[in-house]
């Protein structure tokens, strides 16, 4: 979502009481960090495939920094934001599609703010899964693994597993991923093995509020 979308999606007078500060690189809304009272992080995703890693980077270290201030992720499609979601090591108070139309946008965003920074998974974020949902230690080892290249027959002595055991692990996480093929399990797995990183590359636009 370009600079000009964001600004528009904010125009609707639900949003009067707020100030919208665009960035275009992580490292420079870091920067504004102790001195401008941010109520909300919103991080626009580009069409990047390392960007989704990035994203948790960056929330993760402000969940632990400024844990008070909401994070929001606008995420390209329905397979992202379910990654999204079931990947993030810290809590997200809302995933919302940016290609949802701009009055749904609008609403689901303006519940989102008058949260007041509460979190509240039933109403927040739809994408919340159980937690009987949520990938193995096991299951994300063999994602880890996989994404370093490893055949199935290595990450089965690595692990000290039989073949059958490993390809289980794999299929129940595939499952609950809700992927389809190892090309979108090695996305996912990509998620896995590089994050944390020390990557600051930028998002294609950061929008950070106040109110």
């Amino acid at each position: 979502m370009s600079a000009m979308g964001l600004k528009h999606l904010f125009t609707s007078p639900v949003f009067n009481g707020y100030e919208v500060h665009l960035f275009n690189n992580i490292a420079s809304f870091q920067s504004t960090l102790n001195f401008v009272p941010y109520s909300t992080l919103i991080y626009s995703l580009s069409d990047e495939r390392e960007e989704r890693r990035n994203c948790l980077v960056c929330i993760k270290e402000l969940a632990a920094s400024h844990g008070m201030i909401q994070r929001v992720v606008l995420a390209s499609d329905e397979k992202e934001a379910s990654l999204m979601n079931q990947l993030s090591p810290s809590r997200l108070h809302g995933i919302i599609l940016k290609s949802d139309p701009l009055a749904s946008l609008q609403e689901q965003l303006s519940k989102l703010l008058n949260e007041n920074r509460r979190v509240n998974d039933s109403i927040n974020n739809h994408w919340n899964i159980h937690r009987g949902r949520l990938l193995s230690p096991t299951e994300r080892a063999i994602l880890q693994f996989m994404s370093c290249g490893y055949s199935i027959q290595e990450i089965a002595t690595q692990l000290d597993r039989n073949i059958k055991t490993i390809r289980a692990h794999k299929f129940n996480a595939m499952m609950k991923l809700g992927v389809h093929s190892d090309v979108g399990l090695l996305d996912a797995a990509d998620i896995l093995t590089h994050f944390p990183v020390p990557d600051h590359r930028t998002p294609r636009f950061l929008p950070a509020l106040h109110s």
